[in-house]
């Protein structure tokens, strides 16, 4: 939109009210102006959201003074991504809940593939980007939906092990001394225990197999007494229906007594797939989930209560009981989810499986955060710069599903009209390949 635009829409008004709410989280005056621009810059259309493009967006003329000002909020100065967040959340969560009440917290993590080896926690692992092990970046988040949106309030990313214990590395892009090696579930779970000291409203938690593989984090979840439905590989073992392991050996009278349970060749636990395996036909039953672009989607599904099996021959007291869902489509060699969850024994089938598919809706935050937000377009190295970055592209978008919500929240919220100088036409980034097009 052309910067000769006369009085602000009611949007703009809206839009600087928002910044105006957040400028406190930044701490010193000197930063509000940049945040300002920061966030207005990261709604404007263009190619790259890193900040030398977002410069000559905001001020054509002046650019160098406005890349210093933008690289300084974001790389250097130090106000905390957690006030920040609270703060985004507090504005944004109030116009979520008018079309519903929250249901579901979402764990997730995002990847960036990243060249090099010297940005923050970038190595070869596995990119979901890409579907494969590539050097990447990986960021671990904790999201709030209700039936029909979502919003990020945690972000975090993850330190490989190597990263961790090299000190000379660590300093060189600032990683703060508290920061340790933790696992992603770890990371996740700090969030959750985050968000219930800041009395975010409670929903189930949900998450990939990548959480609900780590019985550490099932179990952490369950003594935060927060419901789950996480999803777990094929090979995780439970307790067939109406079984459990032995009770602990008889006391002879001699010595300690026994307190562990057992199992014999007899008495086993299976892998879930063998038990998915092992049903009757009368099990399965098909059912619709969602509405998906041209029709319902629906598959086959089972539901039955189990006992996981993790390790209980360490334990006095068997595992509870839980839901063991499984999704087996019609035509499909084998099935192809499980999930584990602890709602309650009443819950219906519908009403199970509508919780553990509705992990769908973070992707159309992370579609929107990457391509309109230019999530993962910063080129800074630092722990600070990429945490900073992410904290205002959550920020910003805070405010897309702000005003989505105002009129339907399925609606895709397309730009904010924010008024935007033209930027000249032989201008290019720094490193951008060799080519007159506009960034």
């Amino acid at each position: 939109m052309s910067a000769k635009t006369s009085a602000p829409g009611s949007q703009q008004k809206r839009f600087a009210a928002y910044l105006d709410s957040l400028a406190q989280a930044v701490g010193h005056a000197d930063r509000i102006q940049p945040l300002k621009s920061y966030c207005t810059a990261l709604l404007l259309p263009g190619e790259r959201k890193s900040v030398e493009p977002m410069a000559a967006r905001l001020a054509p003329d002046n650019v160098r003074r406005i890349h210093q000002s933008l690289h300084h909020l974001v790389a250097d100065a130090p106000w905390e991504d957690e006030v920040m967040l609270g703060q985004v959340r507090s504005r944004v969560l109030p116009a979520i809940e008018k079309h519903g009440p929250v249901v579901a917290w979402i764990v997730d993590d995002t990847a960036f593939p990243k060249k090099g080896q010297h940005s923050v926690g970038v190595a070869r692992q596995y990119c979901g980007q890409l579907g494969k092990q590539e050097n990447c970046q990986v960021a671990v988040s904790l999201s709030v939906a209700t039936w029909t949106s979502s919003l990020p309030i945690a972000y975090r990313l993850y330190l490989p092990q190597a990263w961790a214990e090299d000190k000379k590395r660590r300093r060189k892009v600032g990683v703060p001394e508290e920061i340790a090696f933790e696992t992603k579930p770890q990371i996740a779970l700090a969030q959750i225990r985050q968000a219930l000291e800041a009395d975010v409203v409670r929903g189930v938690v949900l998450a990939d197999a990548a959480y609900g593989n780590d019985s550490g984090f099932r179990a952490g979840l369950s003594q935060l007494e927060l419901p789950y439905v996480l999803g777990v590989q094929s090979s995780t073992t439970v307790w067939k229906p109406g079984a459990a392991p032995l009770p602990a050996k008889p006391w002879k009278g001699k010595g300690r007594p026994p307190r562990l349970l057992r199992r014999t060749p007899q008495q086993q636990p299976v892998a879930v797939e063998e038990l998915a395996r092992a049903l009757p036909a009368a099990a399965w039953k098909t059912i619709p989930w969602r509405e998906g672009s041209r029709r319902k989607l629906r598959s086959r599904f089972a539901a039955l209560r189990v006992r996981p099996a993790h390790r209980d021959y360490w334990q006095a007291e068997p595992h509870a009981e839980e839901w063991l869902l499984i999704e087996w489509p019609q035509g499909a060699s084998q099935p192809t989810k499980y999930w584990l969850s602890t709602l309650p024994a009443a819950t219906a089938l519908p009403a199970l499986l509508k919780l553990a598919k509705h992990r769908w809706i973070i992707e159309r935050d992370y579609e929107e955060l990457k391509q309109e937000l230019g999530l993962g377009h910063y080129e800074g190295r630092g722990w600070r710069g990429f945490h900073h970055h992410a904290t205002l592209c959550i920020a910003a978008y805070g405010f897309l599903v702000a005003e989505r919500n105002r009129f339907s929240p399925s609606a895709r919220a397309g730009h904010v009209v924010v008024p935007a100088a033209e930027i000249p036409s032989g201008f290019r980034p720094r490193g951008s390949p060799r080519s007159t097009r506009a960034a």
